[in-house]
């Protein structure tokens, strides 16, 4: 399929990689060697030797339950030649925001974990041990900034992802799409054309497994065209789910695709593991997820070249995708054994290849190599920025209005309710969703900004 013209140059990227690597003259090499360097994308040599003094054991929580008992049992090996004396158990939950929660209400959810989205900003200190202080983090790492309290770092990300559509192209060449839809318009109309070829579902949502619906978050940016809306602009307007605004643009999409019949047939029995299987295979044209899913779905193709990424619709004058962290691994306050969590965490980011490999992002590591999912933009006119930080003292403010008006803009909540109206089981319009939301967010705003 050919690529859009609109679509040019990654200068944006360029630019951004140009001052990171600036500073990795700062970056502690010893925290940041690697054991593979053409796996994990640092520019590190490896680390030699082992480290006794170092010992315990230790639970590491995490999300990927489909290579729990695989891939990271070779990790653990790879781990223990370092520190041979701690040893690492695994445990993966399907749906880990929710059951993580759960556990969290107990002082027993692990010693090494994913820091969940739905703990307030706020409360971080109460759940995690900091790992330092973000002024003298950032020299190593970048998108520390999400879980900063205080000026304390309290997770590492796993991996720094773009967010967009995944797709099959040969659906979309297939149904005779010629071009990347650019516009939401011609997002819609590629997808009506692939209804009419009648061999894949379009759109596929994942509704039933909830968590997939909240990658849609993820490219705000992206229909906003600005990377200084999500954290700057957002909390500073009423207008965030009002007509012709990029959240409206964002969910309108959502809507039309379910309410013209372009997602699954019966979205309350969709299968998330299914899905990548039926995407990579050509019985799905594309689903809103993160650069992380791209390796995922590649490796169940039988032609992985099949398998691509393009940025979600949007009417902007400026396609931007938007780099941002993904899960931030953290330690738990009350681990026992908190030296040795640290110890699989700095190597884990640091030394493991998860971050652009099993990750499928590029490492946050200041300084280390760009993997070949960025790569693949080469000649584009898309453009990789990092989002905008929140302006001094409003930090943390979209959380902490989102969290009082619930809203939930990374939970499933509402995207199920426009789906569920889009498909006529809720007597209510979209316009009526997004004015509930909105007033939701206007009488928050009023209390945290005040």
């Amino acid at each position: 399929m050919k690529r859009n013209k609109m679509f040019t140059g990654l200068m944006a990227l360029v630019l951004v990689f140009t001052m990171i690597v600036g500073c990795s003259s700062n970056t502690n090499n010893t925290e940041q060697n690697t054991a593979k360097t053409n796996e994990s994308g640092s520019n590190t040599a490896p680390t030699e030797g082992t480290d006794k003094a170092v010992s315990g054991e230790i639970t590491v929580i995490t999300q990927r339950t489909d290579i729990v008992d695989t891939v990271f049992k070779d990790y653990a090996m790879e781990f223990n030649k370092k520190y041979p004396d701690v040893k690492v158990n695994f445990q993966a939950l399907s749906d880990y925001e929710g059951q993580i929660k759960i556990r969290m209400n107990s002082d027993d959810y692990g010693d090494v974990l994913l820091l969940p989205t739905s703990i307030p900003l706020a409360d971080t200190p109460q759940f995690f041990e900091p790992l330092g202080d973000l002024d003298q983090m950032k020299s190593q790492y970048i998108g520390l900034e999400e879980r900063t309290v205080d000026g304390k770092s309290y997770g590492l990300p796993i991996t720094v992802n773009f967010s967009g559509i995944l797709y099959n192209k040969k659906v979309f060449d297939d149904a005779g799409v010629a071009t990347t839809p650019r516009t939401p318009d011609e997002f819609l109309a590629a997808l009506q054309k692939i209804k009419d070829k009648g061999v894949a579902t379009p759109l596929y949502t994942n509704y039933a497994d909830s968590w997939p619906l909240t990658q849609w978050e993820s490219v705000l940016t992206t229909v906003a065209g600005n990377v200084d809306y999500v954290n700057v602009t957002q909390p500073n307007t009423d207008d965030n789910f009002v007509a012709g605004q990029p959240h409206y643009d964002l969910y309108k999409v959502m809507y039309d695709a379910a309410q013209k019949g372009l997602i699954e047939k019966d979205p309350t029995t969709t299968n998330w593991e299914a899905s990548k299987a039926d995407l990579a295979n050509g019985k799905i044209g594309a689903m809103v997820l993160g650069s992380w899913a791209i390796g995922q779905v590649k490796a169940l193709a039988a032609n992985p070249d099949d398998i691509a990424f393009m940025p979600y619709p949007t009417n902007a004058e400026e396609v931007i995708m938007p780099l941002a962290d993904d899960y931030l691994l953290g330690i738990s306050l009350h681990s026992k054994n908190k030296e040795a969590a640290r110890a699989w965490v700095d190597w884990f980011i640091n030394e493991s290849s998860y971050p652009t490999t099993e990750g499928g992002g590029m490492s946050p590591v200041v300084g280390a190599e760009l993997p070949a999912t960025l790569k693949l933009f080469e000649g584009t006119e898309v453009k990789f920025e990092l989002q905008t930080p929140a302006t001094a003292g409003q930090e943390g403010w979209v959380d902490k209005i989102d969290k009082d008006a619930e809203i939930g803009l990374w939970q499933p909540d509402f995207k199920k309710r426009i789906i569920e109206a889009a498909i006529g089981n809720r007597s209510e319009s979209y316009d009526d969703i997004m004015k509930d939301l909105n007033d939701a967010w206007v009488k928050s705003r009023a209390k945290v900004t005040q």
